[in-house]
């Protein structure tokens, strides 16, 4: 299903939408393909976004695209942290 329809839809609300294909440029994923899931109220968005898995995500119908930023996974580093512990 394409964006636009699912806009059409679910007017103004929140969506849980699982990517069926999309493409990456330019560090941002372009969602293309999606499958609707099922609308989410504003009130549970948060919840569902924070309960989704992989390929699912919590979008608003307010947005003309799904244009998602792509984050490199960065490592956390304690230096000196033993040091520093008496």
């Amino acid at each position: 299903m394409k964006w636009s329809d699912v806009r059409k839809l679910y007017p103004n609300q929140f969506v849980k939408l699982k990517v069926l294909s999309s493409h990456i440029k330019n560090g941002q994923e372009f969602i293309e393909d999606i499958a609707v899931i099922k609308p989410v109220s504003d009130e549970t968005a948060t919840s569902e976004l924070l309960k989704s898995k992989g390929d699912e995500l919590v979008y608003h119908t307010a947005n003309k695209k799904i244009v998602l930023e792509v984050r490199q996974d960065v490592g956390l580093r304690r230096l000196g942290y033993h040091e520093n512990q008496a």
